[in-house]
C-alpha cells in the first residue's frame, strides 16, 4: 500500500519519523496522547499491520500491534513511550515542539526521552513487515502513554487490565541504555539490566502546642525536624555493592588505563567507597546512586497556626531502593540516624523488580553493538531511576534497555535528557534503529 509522501518507507527514515512525533505535544501532565498514537496508528495501519488500542482515558490511548512469527521461539515486546516532562522555565535554542534538524541533530522534546527511542522501534518493526523475513515469534509493539507520571494510565494500566497481550513474552526491549558514554577517552555502551524501586515516606517529629508569644519553646517539633533534616544531610546510608554494579565496575575498570582504572576497583571495597565518591566529586555524586539505597526530603507539612507552636511536622522523603532492597531494609538502615523518637511509616511502595535479572538475551544484544561499534564496549547497568521496566516486570517479563545511541563526547545524555536543547544526531539514530532490528535478525540465526 502506498501512502502519501513517502509514508510508505518512512521506515528508512527515522529521523523523518521522529520530527512528526516531537510535533504533537505531549507534555505530561496532562499527556493528551490521542493525536500522536493516531498518527501512528495510521502508519502501522497502511503498512497492513492489525493494532490494538487500549486506553483508560480516551485522551491518553496506548497502541500494541502484533508481527506474527512462526511460534517456535517464544514473542518479543518491543516498547517506548511518547508522553514526554514539561519545557517550563527552560530556554530552548530552537522551540522544542519544531522537531528541527539543525547540525546533524533532530532537536525537540522527547527526542531522546523517548520519542527517539519509539521512532527507533517504530522503524525496525516496520522494516521487519516490509522485508517480510520468517520471524520464529511473535514481535509484539507497545507504544505507551504516561510514562513520565508513573503509567497509571500507560503500562500499569496494560499489565493490570491486559495481561492477555504479553502472554508467553519472556523478553522485552525497552528505554534506557545502549547509548554511548565515555572515561578517559575510552567508549562504552551500558545496556540496562535493571533498576532501583521508589519507596515514599514520611517522617513526623512531635513537640509541645503553646501560645507563640507565652514563651519560648526550645527543642521543640520544628527544631526536631531541623535537627533530623541536618543528620540526613550529613549521613550515608550504608554500601551494598550489587551483581550488576560489581559487573558494571570491573567492565569499566578494565578498560581504561591507570589510574582510572585503580580508582573504579577502589568503589568496590566497601570501607573505601564513601571516600573514592568524594574524591571524584561530581562523577562521585552520580555513581553514589549506584552503591546506596538513597533518600531525599521532598516536602514539609506542619504549623497552621500563626500563632502557635506545632504540636506536629511531617517530612515527606522519596526514597530510591537498590536490587534486592526492600521497605523494611530501608527503614532499619535510617533508625540509627532519626532516633526512635521520629516516626517513620512507608507512603507508598513502587514495583520491586527480582533481586537477579534473566540475562539470557544480553549477550546477543552485546554482540550487536560489538559489531556495529567495535571500539565500544558493551556492559550491564542498573539504572537508578524507575521506568516501565518495573510494570512489565510483574508480568515476569526481563526488559533490556536498549535503544542504542553512537553519540560524540560532546553530547551528554544524562544533561539533555529532560533538559533543554534536547537533541539527538541522525545518525545516532540510524545507529539505534540498525541495532534493534539487529536484534530481530539475530532471534531469527539463534534459532537456526
Amino acid at each position: 500500500m502506498t501512502m502519501a509522501g513517502g509514508q510508505s518507507t518512512i521506515y528508512q527514515r527515522p529521523s523523518d519519523l521522529l520530527q512528526q512525533l516531537i510535533r504533537f505535544d505531549t507534555t505530561n501532565p496532562p499527556g493528551n496522547e490521542a493525536d500522536c498514537i493516531g498518527y501512528i496508528d495510521s502508519l502501522l495501519t497502511s503498512a497492513g499491520i492489525t493494532t490494538t488500542i487500549l486506553a483508560r482515558d480516551p485522551a491518553r490511548p496506548n497502541l500494541v500491534a502484533r508481527l506474527p512469527g512462526r511460534g517456535s521461539a517464544p514473542p518479543l515486546l518491543l516498547y517506548a513511550h511518547i508522553d514526554v516532562v514539561s519545557t517550563e522555565n527552560q530556554t530552548w535554542q530552537y522551540p522544542p515542539f519544531e522537531g528541527r534538524v539543525v547540525d546533524g541533530c533532530v532537536w525537540g522534546r522527547g527526542a531522546i526521552d523517548d520519542k527517539g527511542g519509539a521512532a527507533m522501534s517504530l522503524c525496525a518493526f516496520l522494516r521487519a513487515k516490509a522485508e517480510g523475513f520468517p520471524l520464529p515469534g511473535d514481535v509484539v509493539l507497545a507504544i505507551l502513554c504516561d510514562e513520565e507520571a508513573g503509567g497509571e494510565f500507560g503500562a500499569r494500566y496494560l499489565v493490570e487490565n491486559h495481561p492477555d497481550q504479553f502472554a508467553g513474552i519472556t523478553y522485552a526491549i525497552g528505554e534506557t541504555g545502549g547509548f554511548t558514554f565515555y572515561i578517559d577517552g575510552h567508549k562504552f555502551y551500558p545496556i540496562m539490566v535493571a533498576e532501583k524501586a521508589y519507596c515514599m515516606l514520611q517522617a513526623v517529629v512531635r513537640g509541645p502546642a503553646l501560645h507563640a508569644c507565652a514563651t519560648v519553646v526550645r527543642g521543640g517539633a520544628a527544631a526536631r525536624l531541623g535537627a533530623l533534616l541536618t543528620r540526613l544531610d550529613k549521613a550515608h546510608l550504608p554500601i551494598h555493592v550489587t551483581p550488576i554494579v560489581r559487573q558494571m565496575f570491573e567492565t569499566t575498570s578494565s578498560s581504561v588505563p591507570f589510574p582510572s582504572n585503580l580508582i573504579l576497583r577502589q568503589l568496590l571495597r566497601p570501607a573505601l567507597t564513601d571516600k573514592v565518591l568524594d574524591f571524584l566529586g561530581p562523577r562521585g555524586q552520580s555513581l553514589y546512586p549506584l552503591l546506596h539505597n538513597t533518600l531525599n526530603v521532598t516536602g514539609i507539612h506542619g504549623g497552621d497556626q500563626v500563632a502557635g507552636t506545632p504540636a506536629k511536622i511531617s517530612a515527606d522523603m522519596f526514597a530510591s531502593l537498590l536490587p534486592g532492597y526492600g521497605p523494611e531494609d530501608l527503614l532499619a538502615e535510617l533508625r540509627p540516624i532519626t532516633g526512635d523518637e521520629v516516626g517513620l511509616e512507608v507512603t507508598k511502595l513502587g514495583e520491586i523488580g527480582p533481586d537477579t535479572p534473566n540475562m539470557g538475551l544480553y549477550d546477543t544484544l552485546c554482540g550487536i553493538l560489538r559489531e556495529a561499534d567495535p571500539q565500544g564496549v558493551p556492559m550491564p547497568m542498573l539504572f537508578t531511576t524507575p521506568t516501565d521496566a518495573r510494570h512489565f516486570n510483574r508480568l515476569g517479563i526481563q526488559t533490556y534497555g536498549f535503544q542504542p545511541m553512537k553519540l560524540p563526547p560532546e553530547i551528554d545524555i544524562a544533561k539533555l535528557a529532560h533538559g533543554a536543547d534536547e537533541r539527538i544526531p541522525v545518525e545516532a539514530l540510524e545507529f539505534g534503529t540498525t541495532a534493534i532490528y539487529k536484534v530481530l535478525q539475530r532471534l531469527v540465526e539463534n534459532e537456526k
